[in-house]
């Protein structure tokens, strides 16, 4: 069956309807089926317009790559095989990643000059997977994706000359691994394993997957594309497993080791050993790869094990909490500043945040050759989050708990010669008052916290009630005093990112306005001298006369809130009056109000109309409040979910009087949408209130019951608090959905929780009620949709409903 009036294209999807959009509901009983429809032009040219290059600086400063990616895939690529294994899902084809984001051009631009180098001898269809610098910044490592390998490709940066480096093919099924030796010498990576048989992908079963409980604790939140039988376990080993090669730069390539299924690979400082973790059985078909068992070693170059840090079990049997970690070594690398000392953090009350305990973790280092006992470095409340050190002497050590958003950073001395000092204690909601995070430099290869006369620099978004205004702060670790260098001025968005020169205090930023896409600068602190290495076109100059303003409103219990507000081009609000209006939002948990109503984002960045929210609609003659805050907040005892309906409504209502106060809203035709948890927002808030008048929903979940261990950042279970769960649960309510709302999932999501299954079940349920909806299975597409064909189709979807139920209501 063919809607009429619809475009045609040669490939079709499902649609569920019981609204066709027509000039009127349409009943369905069945599924229909329609082909790929697309949106008006002006819409589909912000789909097709050029993605924002970025830029990798060299670690010399000396040079700046600038990456290149292209616009989205069609559908073609995006439906090639994919195999689901253990949380992963890969392309069997060339041993990659699934619908991989790839590079499409690359360019080289002399940070000191300002002249752009092109790269002579790269493929002619380039699609780089990844690309790192050597060291010395005197080579570029790329991996280079085929339909059926991974190539390594070897960028000379003086010649600015590119040629295949090796025919081995390469393992990227985690991604591309390229690890630089810090002498610059070659890269380590992941290769094809060799010798082995590939099981079949389909085979007949010998008999029933059988899983057995006896009484061991073992929670588990909702995941999805796991192992599901000694077929799926099969294939895990034959695609996952790989061989650590060694490729001199001279073209020597050697292997190391045995091959394994491979997790982690770092070299340390000195170039004389190798971190490597590898997974092994028994495999679990109840979580996924990362708590599989895992073997964590330190080797020679030439692969010989000289110490096993740690053979960590499955741990299948975590806590559900977000502060819950394994038992023994855990987040283990090279300290930054030395040689080849290892460095660990090991919790102290089992992993269980339930169990009271002052001291969470401890944080311990090991030297080369390992045969020593470890000494401790640090006790801590909370659980470790990272280390960077300058050196032996100045070794910055981060902690951080969820429950209470709290943030210790501690300078701790390697040598144990002073006690260690505590630089700042924060909560990390609080982004108005957020230090920064500190700038490094490379010595030797090494990647260093930068550290002069015992101060170092730090760079933050610089929240405030402006808006976000990043900056470049000198931080004294004696006197915990801060000096600000540099902060964003208005007209103009810019962010530091990288420190070119620290004695010229000469840092690479990135710098946009209204109307002036990102673009990279070099800016001199001491001089205050800009000077621009690109020059970046507007991507969709037919958006240009869109406005868009930061606006800030109060809900009714006086918590302040904020969104973006997009009004069409050439609009006069006296002249045209009030307008159809869709708000677009996404519900986020706080542990106070005063960090619920601070404000992110910047009026300076440059508006680049996304098609993925709903800015492109003010095309269309929509007024468009996006990422209108949804804040749900638990003060002290309380926690967020607590009367996560009782805010939600609140919420709405407040985004909504903002509107039609400043006279650009039509209230009775507001529309709410949101995407995964947004449509969940959205669901509950039709079910809960009849202040909007249609919504959107995309890959939402909508029965919590269906994840029954936690959901969000809710980590009470359903048998804890059923009425929570079925309270929130919009599927419990849809009786009470009296609004139409279309809802749009990609078939083969794999986000935690938003199963496809939770659209179907939740349309059945409207449909049998007797509500208004629609739903929308986009083939071969996760939780993002990456084809073109879907991302345009998604669009005119959602114009059409919008301009059926809120448009024509006028």
């Amino acid at each position: 069956m063919i809607i009429k009036g619809l475009k045609l294209s040669s490939v079709a999807l499902v649609l569920s309807a019981s609204a066709a959009l027509t000039s009127g509901p349409v009943v369905h009983a069945n599924p229909v089926k329609v082909n790929y429809q697309e949106p008006a032009q002006e819409i589909i040219d912000i789909v097709d317009a050029a993605p924002s290059p970025g830029g990798r600086l060299s670690p010399d400063g000396e040079m700046l790559l600038i990456t290149n990616y292209p616009a989205l895939p069609d559908i073609t690529d995006v439906a090639a095989d994919q195999l689901k294994l253990a949380g992963r899902r890969i392309n069997p084809a060339n041993y990659t990643v699934s619908q991989a984001r790839y590079i499409s051009s690359l360019e080289l631009i002399d940070v000191s000059s300002g002249d752009t180098l092109n790269i002579n001898g790269l493929p002619t269809d380039l699609k780089a997977l990844g690309a790192a610098w050597s060291p010395n910044g005197d080579y570029i490592a790329i991996a280079q994706q085929t339909p059926k390998t991974v190539q390594l490709w070897l960028v000379d940066v003086d010649s600015a000359s590119a040629k295949l480096w090796s025919n081995t093919p390469l393992n990227a099924v985690w991604g591309p691994r390229l690890e630089w030796r810090h002498d610059s010498s070659g890269v380590y990576s992941y290769t094809v394993a060799e010798g082995l048989t590939k099981p079949a992908q389909k085979t007949v079963p010998t008999g029933p997957v059988i899983t057995e409980s006896a009484g061991r604790t073992a929670p588990g939140r909702t995941y999805q594309d796991l192992l599901q039988n000694k077929q799926d376990e099969a294939l895990f080993d034959y695609f996952f497993t790989s061989q650590i090669s060694f490729f001199e730069v001279d073209g020597d390539a050697q292997k190391v080791g045995p091959q394994a299924i491979y997790s982690g690979l770092s070299v340390s400082p000195d170039d004389n050993y190798l971190l490597t973790s590898a997974i092994h059985r028994p495999y679990s078909y109840a979580v996924p790869y990362y708590r599989f068992p895992e073997t964590t070693q330190v080797w020679t170059t030439s692969g010989e094990n000289v110490y096993t840090v740690v053979d960590q079990p499955l741990a299948d049997n975590l806590p559900i909490a977000f502060d819950a970690v394994v038992q023994g070594r855990r987040s283990i690398s090279w300290r930054n500043d030395a040689d080849a000392t290892l460095v660990w953090a090991q919790a102290t009350d089992q992993g269980d945040p339930a169990v009271d305990a002052q001291i969470r973790d401890q944080v311990f280092q090991q030297a080369a050759p390992f045969k020593q006992e470890p000494t401790k470095l640090l006790d801590l409340s909370k659980r470790f989050g990272r280390l960077l050190a300058a050196d032996a002497q100045n070794v910055l050590v981060w902690e951080r708990w969820w429950a209470d958003r709290d943030e210790k950073l501690w300078l701790v001395d390697a040598t144990g010669e002073r006690q260690p000092k505590l630089v700042w204690e924060r909560s990390w909601e609080d982004r108005y008052n957020d230090p920064g995070q500190p700038f490094t430099v490379q010595h030797d290869g090494r990647n260093l916290l930068y550290l002069n006369d015992g101060k170092m620099l730090l760079t933050g978004n610089g929240a405030s009630s402006e808006g976000d205004r990043p900056f470049i702060d000198s931080y004294d670790l004696s006197s915990q005093e801060s000096q600000r260098l540099w902060r964003s001025e208005a007209p103009y968005y810019e962010r530091p990112r990288g420190l070119i020169d620290a004695e010229e205090m000469t840092f690479l930023m990135q710098r946009e306005g209204v109307n002036d896409p990102a673009d990279f600068f070099v800016r001199d602190i001491d001089d205050s001298k800009l000077t621009a290495l690109t020059e970046t076109p507007h991507p969709m100059p037919h958006t240009q006369g869109i406005s868009r303003e930061l606006i800030t409103y109060t809900r009714e219990d006086g918590l302040a809130m904020s969104a973006e507000l997009y009004l069409p081009a050439n609009y006069d609000k006296e002249k045209d009056g009030p307008l159809p209006t869709i708000v677009w939002a996404y519900p986020r948990e706080y542990k106070s109000s005063a960090a619920a109503a601070q404000i992110s984002g910047s009026p300076y960045e440059f508006v680049r109309i996304s098609y993925w929210a709903p800015q492109y609609l003010a095309t269309q003659g929509y007024a468009v409040l996006d990422s209108a805050t949804m804040p749900i907040v638990g003060e002290g005892d309380a926690r967020p979910n607590d009367s996560f309906i009782e805010q939600l409504v609140m919420n709405g209502k407040a985004a909504i009087q903002a509107g039609a106060e400043l006279g650009v809203t039509d209230p009775e035709r507001v529309a709410l949408g949101g995407h995964s948890y947004g449509a969940f927002m959205t669901a509950n808030m039709l079910a809960h209130s009849d202040l909007f008048a249609t919504g959107i929903a995309r890959s939402g979940a909508y029965n919590r019951s269906l994840t029954p261990f936690g959901f969000q950042r809710e980590e009470r279970t359903v048998w804890d608090d059923t009425d929570l769960y079925i309270g929130m649960s919009p599927f419990f309510h849809a009786d009470k959905i009296n609004e139409p709302l279309l809802m749009i999932h990609g078939a083969n999501d794999n986000n935690s929780g938003t199963f496809p299954m939770q659209s179907e079940r939740f349309y059945q349920a409207i449909k049998g009620l007797g509500g208004t909806s629609r739903l929308v299975m986009l083939p071969h597409e996760s939780h993002g949709y990456r084809a073109r064909e879907s991302v345009l189709h998604m669009l005119w979807e959602q114009t059409r409903w919008l301009d059926l139920y809120l448009k024509d209501q006028q």
